[in-house]
């Protein structure tokens, strides 16, 4: 396996995990929080998605489609305390939205050299990730830092354990 099918198998396993605890989930049961001082589903992914477009988008100038018009505005941290429906996008149409990048994603992936990799990460994401690799990876890594959450939203609506 090399670093492309390494990114690709971890991008694709969040997707799969995260994709088993979203898939199903109505508009409504998405604008859930799994604690008060959580944000609702819905701006988790969208957040997510949010970031992720950026984040492509900065390794890779036109890796990744646009975002809708205002969409990122929508899930900014002045947003998350919102519990307004209609602020935001859908539950259904941001897991569209989310699988659109995320096939971008996997083939931005496969059009990236070993020596891009290691190519310093723009220095707004020197924080968490110091190369382009690094940044890839947590790509994936976001959606699982997010799906713990899910997973309690999912218990309070009385859910089937999906995983």
């Amino acid at each position: 396996m090399d670093i492309r099918d390494a990114l690709k198998n971890n991008y694709q396993t969040s997707q799969m995990v995260c994709g088993a605890y979203l898939g199903d989930l109505t508009d409504e049961e998405s604008m859930k929080r799994p604690h008060p001082d959580c944000n609702h589903v819905n701006w988790q992914v969208g957040h997510i998605i949010a970031s992720e477009n950026g984040m492509a988008s900065a390794c890779v100038e036109g890796a990744v489609p646009a975002l809708p018009e205002g969409f990122a505005e929508k899930y900014s941290k002045e947003t998350a305390s919102s519990d307004e429906a209609s602020a935001f996008v859908p539950h259904s149409q941001l897991m569209e939205i989310a699988k659109l990048q995320g096939d971008a994603i996997l083939k931005m992936i496969d059009g990236i050299s070993d020596a891009d990799f290691d190519k310093p990460a723009p220095e707004s994401m020197q924080a968490y990730a110091k190369n382009i690799g690094a940044v890839v990876n947590m790509l994936g890594a976001h959606w699982m830092m997010h799906a713990g959450q899910w997973v309690i939203v999912r218990r309070e609506l009385g859910r089937e354990v999906v995983i």
